[in-house]
């Protein structure tokens, strides 16, 4: 085999040489040399300044978004404690659109459930009105404030004084103002109910609607005899008349006790009761005979304390005609003189869950219902429930006091 010349033509120079050729090694790689751009330019002093200006804008943007919420919040809190009224704050008197959207204004105020005086009353099982906030209500209705006023009822009654009370406070609102006040009964006016709107210029009955009962109650008082034992649990309450238990009062003055359920009552105590109740009872009479012009004996000898249907209401005076709350609103309107596409009902409304959070529990005037539930006792009106005074109500005071 013929070995092929090597081609050292021409041989390396000396510095390239190594001392033993087997040791030569080729050159280290040379690492690249950073690359370097031009020169960042530094911004001018009109962009430092616009810059720094814009962070500034924006926060104090932000600053004064986080100021206008709390400016909002408080102006809330402060609008929203204007509208409670009374003490504790614990009623609105905002008022709200009952019916219509024109911008004549008549002021409605309903009387709903048994009528109370106010609000040291206490409260009943079905809720009900307080008559004094009412007349309240109706003293401080100014004269460019509404075209008329407007009663809303459906009650069966109650407290002599806080019906009397609104009563009163319509003839004022009639004299001061020179304007009408209407009422408008939905299911029953019943005593109280008649008393406290008899003053009205008109009163029309909803169709189905009772009217009347013109009379007062006191009462009930309870007589047990010759009882041996009473027994009450969870479950059932009663009296065992089968032996001899006594309960006793001690009292000074005669009559202190009473109605006391352990005795009867006497006949002086009868007599002396009973002429305080036909005294109210002439009240009671005289105030509905001098404003609907019925005669007082035609009042005691025909119609007593009887509830009317509306066609014989509207016969014997009562009422004024039949008309459904839509054509009642028509009516208002057209007597008054406003055109009923630019009149507005409105009322005080219940309280907003803003207006609740911060202690409102009702709209002026109206009374409460007491607080009912498993293992609660409700606290009724004991004014009204434990035959301390003399009512003008209908029915059975069972249904509101238990």
């Amino acid at each position: 085999m013929t070995d092929q010349p090597t081609n050292n033509f021409p041989p390396p120079a000396a510095g390239d040489r190594a001392a033993d050729p087997g040791q030569a090694r080729p050159a280290a790689p040379q690492a690249p040399q950073p690359s370097y751009g031009p020169p960042r330019k530094q911004p001018s002093a009109f962009a430092r300044g616009f810059g720094l200006g814009s962070g500034f804008a924006i926060g104090a943007s932000l600053a004064g978004a986080i100021a206008a919420i709390v400016f909002t919040l408080i102006l809330m809190l402060v609008g929203a404690g204007a509208l409670l009224s009374g003490a504790g704050a614990t009623t609105t008197t905002q008022l709200a659109p009952l019916w219509g959207s024109g911008s004549a204004k008549v002021r409605a105020i309903p009387i709903s459930g048994a009528i109370l005086s106010d609000v040291s009353d206490g409260s009943l099982l079905t809720g009900g009105t307080y008559g004094n906030e009412i007349a309240a209500q109706i003293d401080n209705l100014a004269d460019d404030e509404a075209e008329a006023l407007v009663l809303l009822v459906n009650t069966p009654g109650g407290s002599i004084g806080g019906s009397k009370a609104i009563s009163d406070a319509v003839e004022r609102y009639q004299e001061r103002t020179g304007k009408m006040a209407f009422v408008h009964v939905t299911s029953m006016s019943a005593s109280g109910g008649v008393y406290a709107t008899a003053s009205a210029d008109e009163i029309i009955a909803d169709h189905g609607a009772l009217v009347g009962s013109i009379g007062v109650i006191f009462g009930p008082f309870m007589q047990y005899d010759g009882v041996v034992a009473t027994s009450g649990n969870i479950l059932e309450s009663g009296v065992t008349t089968t032996g001899g238990i006594t309960s006793e009062y001690l009292s000074a003055g005669t009559g202190k006790d009473f109605g006391n359920p352990y005795r009867p009552i006497t006949a002086e105590e009868r007599t002396h009761y009973q002429t305080g109740l036909a005294n109210e009872y002439d009240n009671f009479v005289n105030h509905v005979a001098d404003h609907r012009g019925i005669p007082a004996a035609t009042i005691k000898n025909e119609l007593g304390a009887h509830l009317f249907d509306t066609k014989r209401a509207e016969e014997v005076g009562l009422t004024d005609g039949t008309m459904s709350r839509e054509d009642f609103y028509f009516h208002v309107a057209e007597t008054v003189g406003i055109d009923p596409a630019d009149m507005t009902v409105e009322a005080v409304r219940a309280p907003s869950a803003w207006e609740a959070l911060l202690g409102a529990e009702r709209a002026d005037g109206t009374a409460p219902k007491a607080d009912q539930g498993d293992g609660i006792v409700p606290g009724v009106s004991a004014a009204f429930c434990e035959a301390r005074q003399p009512l003008a109500f209908a029915g059975d005071l069972a249904s509101v006091c238990g």
